[in-house]
C-alpha cells in the first residue's frame, strides 16, 4: 500500500511541477533575451512575495518528487528495504527541501 501511495505522490508532484517548470523556463528565456544580468534579476526577485511563494511551492513539489525517485533507485540498486529505506527517503526529502529553501530565500529575501 505504501508503494502505491508513493507512486501516486510522485505522479501528482510531477503534474504540479509542470506549470512551474514551464513558467521558470519561459521567464529565464525572457530574462536572457532581454539582456538582464544576474544582479538585475536578483533586483527584481528580492523582496517579491510572488516569487517567494512560486519558488517555494516549486521546491516543495521537487523535493517530494526527487526523494521518492531516490528511494526507488536506492531500493533497486542496493536492495535496501523497510525502515532503512523509509529513513533514507525521508532524509533525502528534508535535504532537498532544506537546500531548495535556502536557494529560494537567497534569491527572494532582500538582504
Amino acid at each position: 500500500m505504501l508503494d502505491l501511495r508513493l507512486y501516486l505522490a510522485q505522479r501528482i508532484s510531477a503534474m504540479i511541477m509542470v506549470p512551474f517548470v514551464i513558467t521558470h523556463i519561459a521567464v529565464m528565456i525572457y530574462a536572457i533575451q532581454g539582456g538582464l544580468s544576474a544582479a538585475e534579476i536578483l533586483g527584481r526577485t528580492q523582496g517579491s512575495l510572488f516569487w517567494f511563494v512560486f519558488y517555494g511551492m516549486f521546491v516543495a513539489a521537487v523535493s517530494v518528487h526527487a526523494a521518492i525517485g531516490v528511494r526507488v533507485v536506492l531500493s533497486e540498486i542496493t536492495g535496501l528495504r523497510g525502515l532503512a529505506l523509509c529513513l533514507v527517503g525521508t532524509a533525502a526529502f528534508f535535504l532537498f527541501l532544506l537546500l531548495g529553501a535556502s536557494a529560494v530565500i537567497a534569491v527572494t529575501v532582500a538582504p
